[in-house]
């Protein structure tokens, strides 16, 4: 039977994607396999969507705008969901679903997942675990402010993912960098003074997970919980590795799930995809972020379900109300590693893919970034040079393929030639992770 037989809902979806978005194709591919059709919502200005021909092009930091005229839409062609692949547009698609009187997140509740001073706010409110904070707006004297920080510290954009302008102070005089550094980027991306603002953060040590869940009219069901076996203690946050299941003891884990569901309920999240970020030590589990999507990149290809389903699939059959055969995970042990960028210039070759490749337990390696263009590295920087994916029966095989396998890649980065006003992180020929 077809599935779209299951949902008297019209199988047709919008799917709010970036130009750039590595979440596009498996959406789409997931979409066609349940027989719906998409509606691709980009974000794009009209004068662009009009020169490159994309039929609905919006633009994402204009939320109210975008949703007037993806509710237009929608009343001239019925659809039975709205779905926003990445955290720029989860606002968008809730206002929406709120019109249609599709399911949904409440606007107020994808706000708060996606403004990070919302989210501390809400955390400290509902006496979930988190650290303690504080918002300076983007003219504030790093000077002044050093002097009244806690450290260590971490300085982190109000609105940003992917650990973008997230920088770790130590000391005042590392303040006052990271500080300006952060600022810095947020001008360059079209923030001014009044519009968003930068959060100083405790810094909290331990051991960082991840958890990848689905909020179901009866609470948080957990699909994987993610270890990050490389410490993440900066100055920089970049992420590398991912493994499930965990290793940690059933307890910790136990407390990890609570602390989310938790988290998630003091934003007033309650349906669809929740992506958490946790960091975990001998006081428990801390709540970094939770965000009301799914994992980004290309890491829900370490993700299987039922008789072979995507996570994709996943989140689609829920959106429409069919049904979901298991929400059991299939396989021993997976995992993903987002390649990280290894310094700034221009990216000539790759070499090693097929030695690479050939690890036991690789599944595939495949390389995003683009040759012959810009490679910006982490804070300022929205990418990675391409992920490596790879099972095994423990996860302890896992992580030791994906490390085997990125000792055997070879990168050749030429050093970029200077040039007026460049433009920090803003090269559009690489792929984002949000």
């Amino acid at each position: 039977m077809n599935s779209t037989e299951c949902s008297d809902r019209p199988n047709r979806v919008i799917l709010l994607t970036s130009p750039s978005t590595y979440r596009a194709t498996p959406f789409m591919e997931a979409a066609a396999r349940l027989g719906l059709e998409v509606v691709q919502a980009v974000d794009l200005p009209a004068a662009l969507a009009e020169y490159w021909n994309v039929p609905l092009g919006v633009d994402f930091k204009a939320p109210e705008a975008a949703a007037e005229k993806l509710i237009a839409h929608a009343r001239r062609q019925p659809v039975g969901a709205v779905i926003s692949v990445d955290d720029s547009a989860s606002l968008i698609a809730a206002l929406v679903a709120d019109a249609l009187g599709l399911p949904h997140n409440s606007p107020e509740a994808a706000l708060a997942a996606r403004d990070k001073h919302l989210m501390r706010q809400r955390f400290a409110a509902a006496g979930v675990p988190s650290p303690a904070f504080a918002r300076y707006e983007l003219d504030a004297d790093p000077a002044t402010l050093a002097a009244q920080v806690r450290y260590p510290c971490v300085v982190k954009p109000q609105v940003l993912s992917g650990s973008r302008g997230v920088i770790r102070a130590d000391s005042a005089e590392e303040f006052v960098a990271a500080f300006t550094r952060t600022v810095r980027l947020l001008r360059s991306l079209g923030f001014a003074p009044g519009t968003t603002g930068v959060l100083v953060e405790e810094y909290i040590p331990g051991r960082e997970v991840a958890l990848e869940g689905l909020l179901t009219g009866h609470g948080l069901k957990v699909l994987a919980l993610f270890d990050k076996p490389d410490p993440l203690e900066g100055p920089f946050f970049e992420e590398t590795i991912y493994v499930t299941p965990s290793r940690l003891p059933g307890a910790v884990q136990a407390a990890i799930v609570e602390c989310a569901s938790a988290a998630a309920a003091a934003l007033g999240l309650r349906t669809g995809p929740v992506h958490a970020e946790l960091r975990v030590n001998e006081r428990g589990p801390f709540m970094l972020e939770v965000a009301g999507r799914s994992i980004g990149g290309l890491c829900s290809q370490t993700l299987r379900f039922g008789t072979d389903m995507s996570l994709e699939e996943l989140i689609l059959r829920q959106a429409f109300g069919f049904e979901v055969e298991s929400l059991s995970r299939v396989g021993s042990a997976g995992g993903v590693m987002m390649i990280p960028i290894p310094g700034a210039g221009i990216l000539r070759c790759v070499e090693g893919i097929e030695e690479a490749g050939a690890v036991p337990g690789v599944e595939g390696v495949e390389i995003t970034a683009r040759i012959d263009h810009r490679l910006v590295p982490l804070p300022e920087g929205a990418s990675y040079l391409g992920f490596i994916f790879a099972r095994g029966e423990r996860p302890e095989e896992v992580e030791g393929a994906l490390r085997e396998a990125h000792r055997r890649l070879r990168f050749r980065i030429d050093e970029e030639l200077p040039v007026i006003n460049p433009v920090v992180g803003g090269d559009p020929g690489l792929a984002v992770i949000q």
